[in-house]
């Protein structure tokens, strides 16, 4: 487990902060390539969860790291996350986020059978349209850098397609205890908060995830701000 990374040091692309990790278990080494406040931070946060031994290497959207050969490799989309974990590469969140549950902490996922399988299904992958949303959301307020590249009704459409949608969680586990479902569907609430005015059960929800020793020690290690510099981004006025 990383914790307390030295962010003073130079951040070069897709920089590595911790080589000893792979000495900590010599049968397993799990490498995460992680960009501040994207979704990595489901796979940080889950492997802090599961108490995992793991090599964290810090990359930044904004030089050419992640369009590298070598990442390409490991990711055909060039994003993150992406993981090796024994020298095999993964590259979707969601599917990390099940992968590892089912190998290395299995009460953090719902079996086959149990009656709140299908809930947790759900939650894992309702995760992706609240992720939708935010992505459009994050194009129109950062990405696009220019007010004429920009739609004030594509924001606003958005914001209110953000807010109806996080109506649906909260206050309790999506599938009655903590699972990685709720990894992925906290993130999301986590960000969301950015853009909206969280409905009460999703701000419920949202503490109690901020709440866990693991997110706690994942935002320690997610390094500073790269995406988002503001607390909060409103859609623009009619």
């Amino acid at each position: 487990m990383i914790t307390g990374p030295d962010w003073g040091r130079t951040r070069n692309a897709c920089s590595r902060l911790d080589d000893g990790a792979q000495n900590e278990g010599a049968e397993r080494v799990i490498r995460l390539w992680h960009v501040a406040q994207s979704r990595s931070f489901r796979v940080l946060w889950a492997l802090e969860e599961m108490e995992l031994a793991y090599v964290q290497e810090q990359c930044s959207f904004f030089d050419r790291s992640l369009r590298a050969p070598d990442h390409l490799a490991r990711s055909p989309a060039g994003r993150v996350p992406a993981v090796e974990i024994d020298g095999q590469a993964m590259y979707e969140s969601g599917a990390i986020l099940l992968s590892l549950a089912e190998r290395f902490a299995p009460p953090l996922r719902v079996p086959e059978g149990d009656g709140a399988r299908g809930a947790f299904l759900q939650g894992l992958h309702y995760a992706e349209t609240l992720g939708a949303h935010l992505a459009n959301l994050t194009q129109q307020h950062i990405v696009l850098r220019e007010d004429w590249m920009r739609s004030p009704t594509v924001m606003r459409l958005e914001a209110r397609r953000l807010e109806n949608a996080l109506r649906a969680l909260g206050p309790g586990w999506v599938a009655g205890v903590f699972s990685v479902a709720d990894i992925a569907l906290g993130y999301s609430v986590w960000m969301a908060r950015r853009f909206v005015a969280l409905p009460e059960g999703a701000a419920q929800y949202l503490a109690a995830c901020e709440a866990r020793p693991g997110f706690r020690r994942a935002l320690s290690a997610d390094g500073p701000a790269e995406i988002y510099h503001r607390d909060f981004y409103p859609a623009p006025e009619v």
